[in-house]
């Protein structure tokens, strides 16, 4: 009966700090009439604060063991639920006032969210996005610090959007969301599923158990989008119950692109679904971007908007920060910045950026430390597999040694005949690039992306937009 009074007169709050980062100094700010849930973190269980929170105000806190409290403990099975309930409550069930898209996938999900949206909002409709870039209500842009946020903040977040008037939300779906149930009780009209390549086993420990964390979208989904090229795209394909949409380049697949023509400012191709073909122009070049486009149409006409309206839209858009962004250099090389950090995405855009490319391919990486260091290795042979010349620099690094992570990736370069040199600090390796390229030739970025930051040991951020670099470095590198 206390629980059913909480969630009804929405008299519940709690706090977003206890998620996974446990105690903070701004946890310690409770106000009376505040539920605190105790979340149980990956480096900290918040039922050992449980008995502090009552006494610095808390009106009861929220567990999944008896610790002897009383009336003044609310006891469940699951205070991650729980706690997403009681914040959806808190906020008024704003989850329930729109319609969501939802896209999860290691790679290819910004893009797709951004194109979604914009094929939303050409259509006269008011959508929110959530996503690894920025969070975004209408055309107001908004911070984020996680693809997808905590459960209150998401929430909160929800009520903003649902205030402006949107009718839409697109978001971003992380592994980490859905296994920590970020998302609370969301229901989606539609989910699309990317791919699967290894990302955060220093997590999930397991690509089955990555696997099954991008599975726990499809529960709750309407009707499900999936691209069917990937191998466990086909294998979810199999295992869903609600309607599923294959997308691929097999003819066998319900949406697919015909005739595909790359050039280095876009992409042309024939769509083809239902038995019919339609043309495409896409402002966005590269293999991986016809697959992201065949997406966003799938997800659209999933909702219900006639495919003509469609393409119409997406034919305008122009692209997605950090995402095989060209950046400008009036040279006669061309310099594209792209978020890959994966083995997979960056065989990917050096494969579709090596059509069109005339001299040579260059391409710029590192890997980030405190993540998965058995994927160090891979990195450099993907990149080897395609670029002409490698420069080794730094990623973030975090609280590792850079030296020692770049000795990880060369190791992936042993029996290698592709050249390569060692450049430590990013920005410099960027001037050297681009001092050594050649005409005609295109250098790859890979691993920032839309990132303005860098992060070194100590947990030190500084400022670091591959842009800004680009531009500084440019009186540096004459005209020829």
């Amino acid at each position: 009966m206390q629980l059913y009074e909480l969630l009804e007169n929405n008299a519940v709050t709690s706090l977003p700090d206890q998620e996974i980062t446990g105690l903070t100094d701004d946890s310690r700010k409770i106000q009376p009439g505040m539920v605190f849930a105790c979340i149980r973190g990956e480096h900290f269980d918040g039922h050992n604060a449980a008995a502090e929170m009552l006494e610095r105000g808390a009106a009861a806190v929220l567990v999944d063991h008896d610790l002897g409290l009383g009336d003044r403990q609310i006891l469940t099975e699951d205070t991650r639920a729980l706690y997403g309930k009681l914040c959806a409550a808190w906020f008024g069930h704003p989850e329930r006032k729109m319609h969501f898209v939802g896209v999860t996938g290691t790679n290819g999900k910004t893009t797709i969210t951004n194109l979604i949206k914009h094929i939303l909002t050409k259509n006269g409709h008011t959508v929110g996005l959530i996503g690894t870039i920025q969070n975004e209500i209408g055309s107001q842009v908004v911070h984020t610090d996680n693809t997808t946020p905590f459960v209150y903040d998401l929430m909160a977040l929800y009520r903003k959007m649902a205030d402006a008037g949107c009718d839409y939300v697109v978001m971003e779906v992380s592994s980490f969301g859905l296994v920590q149930q970020r998302i609370g009780d969301t229901h989606f009209d539609a989910a699309v599923f990317t791919n699967l390549t290894q990302d955060h086993l220093d997590y999930h420990g397991t690509m089955e158990q990555y696997y099954q964390a991008k599975k726990l979208l499809f529960f709750r989904c309407d009707q499900a989008v999936i691209d069917t090229d990937d191998s466990y795209g086909e294998r979810l394909f199999g295992e869903i119950a609600c309607p599923g949409i294959s997308y691929g380049s097999s003819n066998q697949a319900d949406f697919y692109a015909d005739a595909i023509k790359l050039r280095a400012d876009g992409t042309s191709f024939w769509l083809c679904c239902g038995g019919k073909s339609y043309p495409v122009n896409l402002h966005l070049t590269g293999m991986f971007n016809v697959s992201n486009a065949l997406a966003a149409v799938a997800a659209c006409h999933a909702l219900g908007m006639p495919l003509g309206r469609i393409l119409s839209a997406l034919e305008t858009c122009t692209g997605v920060r950090g995402r095989c962004e060209v950046i400008p250099t009036d040279r006669d090389f061309t310099v594209i910045c792209d978020y890959a950090h994966t083995p997979d995405a960056v065989e990917n855009i050096l494969r579709s950026v090596k059509e069109y490319t005339k001299g040579r391919l260059i391409c710029l990486f590192g890997c980030g430390g405190n993540r998965d260091a058995t994927k160090r290795p891979k990195m450099a042979q993907a990149a080897a597999k395609y670029a002409d010349f490698l420069m080794v620099t730094s990623d973030n690094p975090r609280d590792e040694d850079p030296e020692a992570i770049i000795a990880d990736i060369l190791t992936g370069l042993e029996g290698s005949e592709v050249p390569y040199e060692v450049v430590v600090d990013r920005k410099e390796a960027i001037l050297r690039s681009m001092q050594l390229a050649q005409p005609g030739d295109v250098i790859v970025l890979a691993g920032k992306g839309h990132e303005d930051y860098q992060v070194l040991p100590g947990g030190v951020h500084i400022h670091m937009d591959e842009r800004e670099i680009v531009r500084e470095c440019l009186p540096l590198v004459p005209k020829r």
